[in-house]
């Protein structure tokens, strides 16, 4: 979940509902952020403590390490998160028959998933440049404000199978500037640990006010909300081949000329593998 969160072009919701721990995932943040029993509590904590050092590990990882084989091997990256959308989508079509059969007259709700993925990235303004400098110098109420808004908005996005929050950061031109803040705390330069503790802060409102209407829409208007992420999954691929022209340095979007069959194949297998794992725990 973490390295489809920190590249733009897929979201680490995605990978969630992949693996079929979707329902589980906003449940226990529901739970969380709700009054409930100490005991639902205490499950949901014990879960999202794991999904939570999880994806820290990983998003640590993908800072430190990955965010650079991005830059040098972008269409490789983004052939591997083709494979992992292609596959998903018919796993997902089997996963949700029930709600998927006979309601055809929802394929328009996948149509406005396809146009919003397309949208957000067709008017991407912010593709290359360095980005905002969120060093605590450079700090205003104004952006104090609009980073705080910016991290609501991308973490609602990051939670819905789909939208990338890391599309949305770079939608806002904040992308460079997080990716970039996190990797000089990293190196102990805490002038930039101000804007991030705004961020969380940002993040944690988002997931409080989004939360509760995702579970409502995924109890009441499943099938509507399962067309609605096919759509968004679908609209994925083109943000994943326009993916090169947001980096840093842009790169041409990808074509089938860039296009990279090994690590297309590389990533069908691992979604394919996921797949295996999670029907062997569900017998076990």
């Amino acid at each position: 979940m973490a390295l489809a969160d920190s590249v733009p072009g897929v979201s680490g919701g995605t990978i969630a509902f992949i693996l079929g721990f979707y329902d589980k995932f906003i449940d226990s943040l529901n739970t969380l952020i709700s009054k409930n029993k100490l005991g639902d509590r205490k499950k949901a904590i014990n879960f999202l403590s794991k999904l939570g050092i999880g994806w820290i590990s990983g998003m640590l990882i993908s800072v430190i390490f990955l965010t650079s084989f991005f830059e040098s091997s972008i269409y490789s990256i983004s052939s591997l998160f083709i494979g992992f959308v292609l596959l998903s989508i018919p796993l997902i079509i089997n996963e949700e028959r029930e709600a998927i059969i006979g309601n055809y007259r929802n394929l328009i709700f996948t149509l406005i998933g396809i146009v919003v993925v397309v949208l957000l990235t067709f008017f991407n303004p912010s593709s290359g440049g360095s980005g905002i400098n969120l060093a605590f110098y450079n700090l205003t109420p104004v952006l104090v404000i609009y980073v705080f808004i910016t991290a609501m908005i991308a973490i609602s996005a990051m939670v819905l199978p789909g939208i990338s929050g890391s599309t949305i950061l770079l939608i806002f031109g904040l992308y460079t500037g997080v990716i970039a803040s996190i990797k000089q705390v990293l190196t102990l330069n805490f002038s930039y640990l101000p804007i991030l503790i705004i961020f969380g802060f940002g993040v944690l409102s988002g997931v409080a006010t989004t939360i509760k209407l995702i579970k409502y829409i995924l109890k009441n208007y499943r099938s509507q909300a399962i067309y609605t992420i096919l759509g968004l999954m679908l609209g994925s691929f083109y943000s994943i081949f326009m993916g090169p022209t947001t980096l840093e340095i842009p790169h041409p979007a990808m074509t089938l000329e860039t296009f990279n069959f090994v690590f297309f194949f590389i990533g069908v297998g691992l979604i394919f593998a996921l797949e295996k794992i999670k029907v062997f725990f569900k017998k076990d």
